[in-house]
Protein backbone atom coordinates (compact mmCIF):
# COMPACT_ATOMS: atom_id res chain seq x y z
CA UNK A 1 0.00 0.00 0.00
CA UNK A 2 1.76 3.10 -1.12
CA UNK A 3 1.75 6.54 0.97
CA UNK A 4 -0.89 8.14 -0.81
CA UNK A 5 -3.52 5.01 -0.66
CA UNK A 6 -2.62 4.73 2.93
CA UNK A 7 -3.68 8.07 3.98
CA UNK A 8 -6.83 8.39 2.05
CA UNK A 9 -7.88 4.55 4.04
CA UNK A 10 -7.09 6.42 7.40
CA UNK A 11 -9.43 9.23 6.34
CA UNK A 12 -12.08 7.46 4.98
CA UNK A 13 -15.21 8.14 6.47
CA UNK A 14 -17.43 6.20 7.80
CA UNK A 15 -21.39 6.00 6.36
CA UNK A 16 -22.84 4.20 9.54
CA UNK A 17 -25.29 6.58 11.54
CA UNK A 18 -24.98 4.32 14.54
CA UNK A 19 -28.09 5.77 16.52
CA UNK A 20 -28.55 9.49 14.99
CA UNK A 21 -31.74 10.22 13.29
CA UNK A 22 -32.34 10.78 9.65
CA UNK A 23 -33.79 14.10 11.41
CA UNK A 24 -30.22 14.57 12.94
CA UNK A 25 -30.74 13.87 16.48
CA UNK A 26 -27.85 15.38 18.27
CA UNK A 27 -25.41 12.64 18.90
CA UNK A 28 -25.68 11.00 22.44
CA UNK A 29 -23.70 13.20 25.66
CA UNK A 30 -22.27 11.40 28.16
CA UNK A 31 -22.21 14.41 29.90
CA UNK A 32 -26.12 15.43 29.78
CA UNK A 33 -27.60 15.64 33.22
CA UNK A 34 -29.66 12.93 34.67
CA UNK A 35 -32.86 13.79 35.07
CA UNK A 36 -34.87 11.01 36.39
CA UNK A 37 -34.57 10.24 40.73
CA UNK A 38 -31.98 7.75 42.38
CA UNK A 39 -34.62 5.34 42.83
CA UNK A 40 -36.27 5.08 39.58
CA UNK A 41 -34.88 1.95 37.57
CA UNK A 42 -31.90 3.04 35.35
CA UNK A 43 -32.32 1.46 31.59
CA UNK A 44 -29.28 -0.97 31.66
CA UNK A 45 -28.74 -0.18 27.68
CA UNK A 46 -28.55 3.62 28.45
CA UNK A 47 -26.31 2.86 31.40
CA UNK A 48 -24.02 0.90 29.32
CA UNK A 49 -23.62 3.30 26.40
CA UNK A 50 -22.53 6.08 29.16
CA UNK A 51 -20.04 3.52 30.91
CA UNK A 52 -18.79 3.30 27.04
CA UNK A 53 -18.63 6.92 26.83
CA UNK A 54 -16.34 7.59 29.47
CA UNK A 55 -14.35 4.84 28.75
CA UNK A 56 -13.79 6.09 25.22
CA UNK A 57 -13.01 9.49 26.54
CA UNK A 58 -10.94 8.51 29.58
CA UNK A 59 -7.43 10.33 29.92
CA UNK A 60 -5.77 7.76 31.58
CA UNK A 61 -5.05 4.00 30.86
CA UNK A 62 -6.39 3.15 34.56
CA UNK A 63 -9.49 5.01 34.24
CA UNK A 64 -10.20 3.38 30.84
CA UNK A 65 -9.37 -0.17 32.71
CA UNK A 66 -11.86 0.61 35.43
CA UNK A 67 -14.52 1.66 33.37
CA UNK A 68 -14.28 -1.36 30.82
CA UNK A 69 -14.55 -3.47 34.30
CA UNK A 70 -17.66 -1.92 35.09
CA UNK A 71 -18.87 -2.12 31.56
CA UNK A 72 -17.96 -5.83 31.58
CA UNK A 73 -20.06 -6.33 34.38
CA UNK A 74 -22.45 -4.48 33.10
CA UNK A 75 -22.74 -6.93 30.09
CA UNK A 76 -22.96 -9.73 31.93
CA UNK A 77 -25.85 -8.87 34.16
CA UNK A 78 -27.58 -7.85 31.27
CA UNK A 79 -26.73 -11.71 29.88
CA UNK A 80 -27.62 -13.04 32.85
CA UNK A 81 -31.06 -11.36 32.70
CA UNK A 82 -31.74 -13.24 29.58
CA UNK A 83 -32.46 -10.02 27.38
CA UNK A 84 -31.15 -10.47 23.97
CA UNK A 85 -33.10 -7.56 22.95
CA UNK A 86 -31.78 -5.27 25.25
CA UNK A 87 -28.00 -6.43 24.29
CA UNK A 88 -28.63 -5.90 20.22
CA UNK A 89 -29.81 -1.96 21.18
CA UNK A 90 -26.49 -1.89 23.65
CA UNK A 91 -24.27 -2.52 20.42
CA UNK A 92 -26.01 -2.32 17.69
CA UNK A 93 -27.73 0.46 18.26
CA UNK A 94 -24.98 2.11 19.71
CA UNK A 95 -25.35 6.12 19.32
CA UNK A 96 -21.53 6.08 17.90
CA UNK A 97 -19.45 3.87 16.38
CA UNK A 98 -16.60 4.36 19.07
CA UNK A 99 -19.16 3.04 21.67
CA UNK A 100 -20.16 -0.06 19.59
CA UNK A 101 -16.58 -0.94 19.59
CA UNK A 102 -15.89 -0.30 23.06
CA UNK A 103 -19.01 -2.37 23.77
CA UNK A 104 -17.73 -5.45 21.48
CA UNK A 105 -14.97 -5.82 23.47
CA UNK A 106 -16.17 -6.21 26.10
CA UNK A 107 -18.78 -8.30 25.06
CA UNK A 108 -16.16 -10.27 24.51
CA UNK A 109 -14.20 -10.14 27.54
CA UNK A 110 -17.68 -10.65 29.27
CA UNK A 111 -18.35 -14.16 27.70
CA UNK A 112 -15.77 -15.89 29.49
CA UNK A 113 -16.35 -17.75 32.66
CA UNK A 114 -15.05 -15.27 35.32
CA UNK A 115 -14.00 -18.59 37.54
CA UNK A 116 -10.66 -19.30 34.83
CA UNK A 117 -8.83 -15.72 35.82
CA UNK A 118 -10.05 -16.45 39.41
CA UNK A 119 -7.24 -16.83 41.93
CA UNK A 120 -8.60 -19.92 44.50
CA UNK A 121 -11.57 -20.41 42.79
CA UNK A 122 -13.70 -22.95 44.13
CA UNK A 123 -12.78 -26.67 42.61
CA UNK A 124 -16.18 -27.07 40.20
CA UNK A 125 -16.28 -28.04 36.51
CA UNK A 126 -17.06 -25.35 34.62
CA UNK A 127 -19.20 -25.27 30.84
CA UNK A 128 -17.70 -23.22 28.36
CA UNK A 129 -19.36 -22.84 25.14
CA UNK A 130 -17.55 -22.53 22.10
CA UNK A 131 -18.45 -22.03 17.79
CA UNK A 132 -16.12 -23.13 15.52
CA UNK A 133 -16.90 -20.66 12.12
CA UNK A 134 -16.40 -22.07 9.10
CA UNK A 135 -16.80 -20.94 5.82
CA UNK A 136 -18.11 -23.09 2.72
CA UNK A 137 -17.87 -22.38 -0.89
CA UNK A 138 -20.43 -24.13 -3.06
CA UNK A 139 -21.55 -24.50 -6.27
CA UNK A 140 -23.00 -26.63 -8.95
CA UNK A 141 -23.59 -27.33 -12.59
CA UNK A 142 -26.90 -28.79 -11.83
CA UNK A 143 -30.12 -27.36 -11.10
CA UNK A 144 -31.24 -25.52 -7.41
CA UNK A 145 -29.79 -28.20 -4.76
CA UNK A 146 -28.84 -27.83 -0.99
CA UNK A 147 -25.69 -29.05 1.11
CA UNK A 148 -27.53 -30.42 4.54
CA UNK A 149 -27.27 -28.44 7.55
CA UNK A 150 -26.97 -31.15 9.87
CA UNK A 151 -23.92 -33.77 10.24
CA UNK A 152 -24.31 -37.00 8.83
CA UNK A 153 -21.72 -38.42 11.21
CA UNK A 154 -20.94 -35.88 14.06
CA UNK A 155 -19.11 -38.49 16.03
CA UNK A 156 -16.45 -38.52 13.86
CA UNK A 157 -15.98 -34.74 13.27
CA UNK A 158 -15.94 -34.89 17.63
CA UNK A 159 -13.60 -37.66 17.51
CA UNK A 160 -11.53 -35.66 14.79
CA UNK A 161 -11.03 -32.99 17.29
CA UNK A 162 -10.47 -34.61 20.00
CA UNK A 163 -7.49 -36.58 18.42
CA UNK A 164 -5.73 -33.80 17.23
CA UNK A 165 -6.33 -32.49 20.92
CA UNK A 166 -8.14 -29.04 19.64
CA UNK A 167 -8.97 -27.86 22.74
CA UNK A 168 -5.64 -28.81 24.71
CA UNK A 169 -5.73 -31.33 27.24
CA UNK A 170 -9.82 -30.59 27.39
CA UNK A 171 -10.97 -33.24 25.95
CA UNK A 172 -15.16 -33.53 27.64
CA UNK A 173 -16.68 -32.41 25.06
CA UNK A 174 -20.37 -32.43 23.12
CA UNK A 175 -21.28 -31.11 19.20
CA UNK A 176 -24.17 -29.92 18.47
CA UNK A 177 -23.77 -31.59 15.25
CA UNK A 178 -25.82 -28.61 13.12
CA UNK A 179 -24.54 -26.24 10.98
CA UNK A 180 -25.43 -22.87 12.56
CA UNK A 181 -26.49 -19.48 10.92
CA UNK A 182 -24.84 -15.78 12.45
CA UNK A 183 -28.39 -15.09 13.39
CA UNK A 184 -28.68 -18.28 16.03
CA UNK A 185 -26.12 -17.52 18.02
CA UNK A 186 -26.33 -13.72 17.32
CA UNK A 187 -26.32 -11.38 20.11
CA UNK A 188 -30.52 -11.61 20.21
CA UNK A 189 -29.64 -15.03 20.94
CA UNK A 190 -26.27 -15.51 22.99
CA UNK A 191 -27.78 -14.61 26.68
CA UNK A 192 -30.45 -17.68 26.44
CA UNK A 193 -27.75 -19.78 25.07
CA UNK A 194 -24.96 -18.88 27.56
CA UNK A 195 -27.60 -19.12 30.89
CA UNK A 196 -28.94 -22.58 29.13
CA UNK A 197 -25.11 -24.02 28.94
CA UNK A 198 -26.57 -25.98 26.07
CA UNK A 199 -25.45 -25.69 22.51
CA UNK A 200 -29.26 -26.55 21.41
CA UNK A 201 -29.13 -24.58 18.08
CA UNK A 202 -30.99 -25.75 14.41
CA UNK A 203 -29.09 -25.98 11.45
CA UNK A 204 -29.28 -24.17 8.50
CA UNK A 205 -28.85 -25.77 4.58
CA UNK A 206 -26.55 -24.20 2.32
CA UNK A 207 -28.92 -23.26 -0.75
CA UNK A 208 -26.91 -23.44 -4.01
CA UNK A 209 -28.84 -22.52 -7.58
CA UNK A 210 -25.74 -22.48 -10.02
CA UNK A 211 -21.94 -22.38 -11.43
CA UNK A 212 -21.26 -19.27 -9.71
CA UNK A 213 -19.83 -19.90 -6.62
CA UNK A 214 -21.46 -18.48 -3.41
CA UNK A 215 -20.02 -18.13 0.12
CA UNK A 216 -21.68 -19.29 3.48
CA UNK A 217 -21.15 -19.16 7.25
CA UNK A 218 -21.60 -21.96 9.58
CA UNK A 219 -20.84 -22.23 12.84
CA UNK A 220 -20.40 -25.50 14.66
CA UNK A 221 -21.32 -25.16 18.29
CA UNK A 222 -20.66 -27.12 21.27
CA UNK A 223 -19.72 -27.33 25.02
CA UNK A 224 -16.93 -28.05 26.91
CA UNK A 225 -16.46 -29.35 30.75
CA UNK A 226 -13.18 -27.58 32.02
CA UNK A 227 -11.63 -27.92 35.43
CA UNK A 228 -11.35 -24.42 37.37
CA UNK A 229 -8.67 -22.25 35.99
CA UNK A 230 -8.43 -23.71 32.50
CA UNK A 231 -9.16 -21.77 29.53
CA UNK A 232 -9.98 -24.43 27.04
CA UNK A 233 -9.87 -21.90 23.95
CA UNK A 234 -7.18 -19.56 24.88
CA UNK A 235 -4.30 -20.79 22.19
CA UNK A 236 -6.27 -22.81 20.21
CA UNK A 237 -4.98 -22.71 16.60
CA UNK A 238 -6.35 -24.72 13.37
CA UNK A 239 -2.34 -25.65 12.63
CA UNK A 240 -2.39 -29.81 13.32
CA UNK A 241 -6.12 -30.24 12.48
CA UNK A 242 -7.56 -27.90 9.92
CA UNK A 243 -6.91 -29.65 7.08
CA UNK A 244 -8.42 -32.71 8.51
CA UNK A 245 -11.00 -30.99 9.66
CA UNK A 246 -12.01 -29.46 6.29
CA UNK A 247 -11.42 -33.08 4.26
CA UNK A 248 -13.80 -34.84 7.11
CA UNK A 249 -16.42 -31.80 7.01
CA UNK A 250 -16.86 -32.20 3.03
CA UNK A 251 -16.80 -35.63 2.90
CA UNK A 252 -19.64 -35.68 5.85
CA UNK A 253 -21.97 -32.85 3.69
CA UNK A 254 -21.30 -34.49 0.17
CA UNK A 255 -24.37 -33.83 -2.19
CA UNK A 256 -24.31 -35.21 -5.62
CA UNK A 257 -23.33 -32.54 -8.21
CA UNK A 258 -22.49 -29.91 -5.58
CA UNK A 259 -18.64 -28.88 -5.61
CA UNK A 260 -18.06 -27.86 -1.31
CA UNK A 261 -14.74 -26.47 -0.11
CA UNK A 262 -14.66 -25.95 3.65
CA UNK A 263 -12.68 -23.72 5.48
CA UNK A 264 -12.57 -24.01 9.25
CA UNK A 265 -11.69 -21.56 11.70
CA UNK A 266 -10.46 -22.38 15.33
CA UNK A 267 -13.10 -22.63 17.80
CA UNK A 268 -13.92 -19.31 20.50
CA UNK A 269 -16.67 -18.59 22.47
CA UNK A 270 -19.78 -17.42 20.75
CA UNK A 271 -19.23 -13.55 20.91
CA UNK A 272 -15.43 -14.01 19.61
CA UNK A 273 -16.32 -16.99 16.52
CA UNK A 274 -19.32 -14.27 15.45
CA UNK A 275 -16.62 -11.76 15.00
CA UNK A 276 -13.60 -14.01 13.35
CA UNK A 277 -16.00 -16.07 11.32
CA UNK A 278 -17.95 -12.73 10.20
CA UNK A 279 -14.35 -10.99 9.00
CA UNK A 280 -13.26 -14.57 7.15
CA UNK A 281 -16.46 -14.80 5.33
CA UNK A 282 -16.16 -11.11 4.10
CA UNK A 283 -12.73 -11.98 3.41
CA UNK A 284 -13.45 -15.14 1.07
CA UNK A 285 -16.08 -13.41 -0.85
CA UNK A 286 -14.14 -10.45 -1.34
CA UNK A 287 -11.42 -12.51 -3.00
CA UNK A 288 -13.47 -14.51 -5.16
CA UNK A 289 -15.64 -11.34 -6.36
CA UNK A 290 -11.95 -9.81 -6.95
CA UNK A 291 -9.91 -13.07 -8.76
CA UNK A 292 -13.09 -13.64 -11.09
CA UNK A 293 -13.69 -10.41 -12.14
CA UNK A 294 -10.39 -9.09 -12.61
CA UNK A 295 -9.70 -12.24 -14.57
CA UNK A 296 -12.49 -11.26 -17.23
CA UNK A 297 -11.30 -7.95 -17.61
CA UNK A 298 -8.02 -8.77 -18.14
CA UNK A 299 -9.55 -11.29 -21.19
CA UNK A 300 -11.82 -8.42 -22.43
CA UNK A 301 -10.51 -5.05 -22.37
CA UNK A 302 -6.97 -5.20 -19.96
CA UNK A 303 -6.10 -4.17 -16.72
CA UNK A 304 -9.09 -2.50 -14.51
CA UNK A 305 -9.18 -0.19 -12.36
CA UNK A 306 -10.60 -0.38 -8.73
CA UNK A 307 -12.71 2.13 -7.26
CA UNK A 308 -13.37 1.74 -3.27
CA UNK A 309 -16.12 4.45 -1.66
CA UNK A 310 -18.28 4.67 1.49
CA UNK A 311 -22.12 4.38 0.79
CA UNK A 312 -25.14 4.99 2.75
CA UNK A 313 -27.72 1.78 3.23
CA UNK A 314 -30.64 1.42 4.64
CA UNK A 315 -30.44 -2.78 4.32
CA UNK A 316 -26.91 -2.62 5.24
CA UNK A 317 -25.57 -3.44 8.39
CA UNK A 318 -25.25 -0.08 10.54
CA UNK A 319 -26.93 1.79 7.57
CA UNK A 320 -23.69 2.34 5.46
CA UNK A 321 -21.29 -0.08 4.04
CA UNK A 322 -18.18 -0.09 1.72
CA UNK A 323 -18.37 -0.64 -1.82
CA UNK A 324 -15.89 -2.15 -4.25
CA UNK A 325 -15.54 -1.41 -8.14
CA UNK A 326 -14.02 -2.32 -11.27
CA UNK A 327 -13.62 -0.61 -14.52
CA UNK A 328 -11.95 0.54 -17.75
CA UNK A 329 -11.76 3.64 -19.59
CA UNK A 330 -11.75 1.06 -22.61
CA UNK A 331 -15.28 -0.35 -22.22
CA UNK A 332 -17.05 1.84 -19.75
CA UNK A 333 -20.31 -0.10 -20.32
CA UNK A 334 -18.85 -2.65 -18.23
CA UNK A 335 -18.05 -2.77 -14.29
CA UNK A 336 -18.17 -5.03 -11.44
CA UNK A 337 -19.34 -3.75 -8.26
CA UNK A 338 -19.41 -5.51 -4.71
CA UNK A 339 -20.84 -4.23 -1.52
CA UNK A 340 -18.61 -4.77 1.49
CA UNK A 341 -20.24 -5.26 5.37
CA UNK A 342 -19.44 -3.64 8.34
CA UNK A 343 -20.03 -4.20 11.66
CA UNK A 344 -19.76 -2.69 14.89
CA UNK A 345 -16.25 -4.38 16.22
CA UNK A 346 -14.60 -2.21 13.05
CA UNK A 347 -13.60 1.02 11.85
CA UNK A 348 -14.51 1.49 7.66
CA UNK A 349 -10.99 2.42 7.24
CA UNK A 350 -9.42 -0.98 8.82
CA UNK A 351 -12.02 -2.78 5.78
CA UNK A 352 -10.61 -0.46 3.10
CA UNK A 353 -7.04 -1.34 4.47
CA UNK A 354 -8.11 -5.59 4.25
CA UNK A 355 -9.69 -4.54 0.26
CA UNK A 356 -6.87 -2.21 -0.63
CA UNK A 357 -4.18 -5.50 0.02
CA UNK A 358 -6.71 -7.54 -1.26
CA UNK A 359 -6.37 -5.82 -5.17
CA UNK A 360 -2.58 -5.80 -4.45
CA UNK A 361 -2.25 -9.18 -4.26
CA UNK A 362 -4.31 -9.30 -7.48
CA UNK A 363 -1.54 -7.27 -9.16
CA UNK A 364 -4.16 -4.36 -9.46
CA UNK A 365 -1.75 -1.30 -9.69
CA UNK A 366 -4.74 1.45 -9.56
CA UNK A 367 -6.65 1.04 -6.72
CA UNK A 368 -8.40 4.85 -5.51
CA UNK A 369 -10.17 5.45 -2.99
CA UNK A 370 -13.22 8.14 -3.63
CA UNK A 371 -13.43 10.52 -0.56
CA UNK A 372 -16.77 11.63 1.43
CA UNK A 373 -19.77 9.42 2.17
CA UNK A 374 -21.82 8.74 -0.74
CA UNK A 375 -25.63 7.70 -1.49
CA UNK A 376 -27.17 4.50 -1.89
CA UNK A 377 -29.24 5.02 -5.37
CA UNK A 378 -27.90 6.61 -8.58
CA UNK A 379 -30.41 9.28 -9.05
CA UNK A 380 -29.58 8.86 -12.53
CA UNK A 381 -29.94 5.27 -13.06
CA UNK A 382 -32.31 4.30 -9.91
CA UNK A 383 -29.32 1.95 -9.54
CA UNK A 384 -27.14 0.91 -6.51
CA UNK A 385 -24.35 3.63 -6.98
CA UNK A 386 -20.62 2.71 -8.09
CA UNK A 387 -18.04 4.65 -9.07
CA UNK A 388 -16.07 3.89 -12.54
CA UNK A 389 -13.49 4.58 -13.87
CA UNK A 390 -14.01 7.37 -17.05
CA UNK A 391 -10.42 9.54 -16.90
Amino acid sequence: MDRATSEAVTGLADPRSFGASAAGEAPYDAATAEPRPDGELADPVAELHAIAAEGVAAPTWAQEESLRGRAVGALRALIASCDGCALVRAIDGAPSLAIARYLWRALEAADTDPRVAAAGAAATLATTLFALPTVFVAATEAGPSSVPGVLRDRERIAALLREHRAFGACETFTLAGTLATTEAIGLARLPGLLAASQPDIAGADLRVDGPDERVFLRFLAGALLTAPGVDPLGGVDAGTWGTPLARALQQDLATPAVTLLALPLPPKRLATALRSGRVAQREVAAQIYASNAIRKFRARVGEPSAIISAHRAADAPGGGELRVSLSSPFDPREAEGLRVSLYPFEAAADVAAMLVDLLADCRVDDVRIEPGVHEDIDPGTGLRRFFKNDR
